[in-house]
């Protein structure tokens, strides 16, 4: 993988901080749930201790409830975007995606929704959201422009909504 020059964080909302997080809960829950009864199936008060189905389901909610907490660990540290000398990286735990930071057409920024869309040339509606913190906006900008000297800026202001009400 190529070496980064900036490193942006994804900016997650309180509410998916806390889904996260709840998340993260349920599986210590589901690990000690599944060690209290796994105790009890060593013990020979739960189950039979030569079956091979006890050991796999064991086996199996241990793996589950491990690899899920590992996921949604790696997704709330690990969320980024990275811009190299050719690509613009989109890494949000240990999913990775690349763009070719030439393809790039337009970064727009939608005033209702402080984020960011980046808008590429390869197909006609394709575009990705960027949700970093406002303050390292100017610097994304800067920092792709200076790579593709081609990509222009625009900024959307929202709309006002009409309050009249219609009569039928």
């Amino acid at each position: 993988m190529e070496k980064p020059l900036k490193t942006y964080k994804f900016r997650f909302s309180p509410m998916m901080i806390a889904v996260f997080s709840v998340g993260i809960a349920l599986c210590a829950a589901c690990f000690a749930l599944t060690s209290w009864q796994f105790i009890e199936f060593i013990s020979g008060l739960r189950g039979d201790i030569t079956s091979a189905w006890e050991w796999i389901k064991y086996l199996l909610l241990y793996f589950v409830s491990i690899l899920l907490a590992v996921l949604l660990t790696a997704m709330l540290i690990r969320s980024r975007y990275m811009i190299t000398e050719k690509h613009l990286v989109t890494q949000f735990g240990v999913i990775f995606s690349k763009y070719e930071i030439k393809k790039i057409r337009s970064v727009c920024l939608i005033g209702g929704t402080k984020k960011l869309n980046v808008y590429f040339d390869d197909f006609k509606n394709r575009f990705i959201t960027i949700v970093v913190k406002e303050e390292w906006y100017d610097d994304f900008i800067e920092t792709l422009t200076s790579i593709n000297e081609r990509i222009e800026f625009d900024f959307t202001s929202p709309e006002k909504k009409d309050d009249t009400k219609k009569k039928k």
